[in-house]
């Protein structure tokens, strides 16, 4: 292959590139914004793109949902932080209940949207796995020290404490109850309080 031919491949896959970034910008957009089940042709045209181009990049919707969960995926990592077990019991529910509700208001408009869609995309129920694993895996981390003394109720309490900090939880203190996002961070500490003295 010539120079200019690789330059003109490299630019092409440039630009193929740049449009799925802004295909999936938009989707996500207009997630944030309060558009639960966006269209094709929303989407489309808030990327400024024709929506023959939408789906050139993207086969159908599934695989544009595959995406755009990533980008979430992705955004929720960052805002995971390692939290220090050797902290009293106080600070690491303080600094676990701090990080869950950062992340959780994070993810609102894509959990509200994907709670929809979820019986129909396999993409949507794939990235609610992960979602749930990792609070799993934070709460055996931060929580291991009283999830080994509990004993039989370790199951029990491991559950206990993934279900109070899960996004299904505060989406019903949040938009079912009316609470603040510090008031529901406030309930959950709470909460995550008694389970843990009990």
């Amino acid at each position: 292959m010539t120079d200019g031919r690789k330059h003109n491949t490299d630019g092409r896959i440039a630009r193929g590139e740049r449009t799925r970034e802004s295909i999936v910008a938009a989707h996500t957009a207009l997630l944030r914004e309060g558009v639960l089940k966006p269209t094709g042709k929303v989407i489309a045209d808030r990327a400024g793109i024709s929506l023959r181009t939408l789906w050139l990049n993207f086969k159908d919707l599934e695989a544009l949902l595959v995406e755009t969960t990533g980008y979430w995926l992705a955004l929720d990592e960052e805002l995971r932080t390692k939290i220090d077990s050797g902290q009293s019991q106080a600070r690491r529910i303080k600094a676990y209940c701090r990080m869950r509700a950062s992340r959780l208001e994070n993810i609102a408009p894509a959990a509200r949207s994907a709670r929809l869609g979820e019986p129909f995309s396999e993409a949507l129920r794939a990235s609610r796995r992960q979602h749930v694993d990792r609070v799993v895996a934070d709460v055996e981390a931060v929580f291991a020290t009283e999830l080994s003394a509990a004993g039989d109720r370790r199951d029990f309490l491991r559950a206990a404490l993934v279900v109070t900090s899960s996004w299904p939880t505060w989406a019903m203190v949040r938009d079912d109850l009316g609470l603040s996002a510090v008031d529901a961070e406030d309930f959950m500490r709470k909460s995550i309080g008694v389970l843990l003295q009990a």
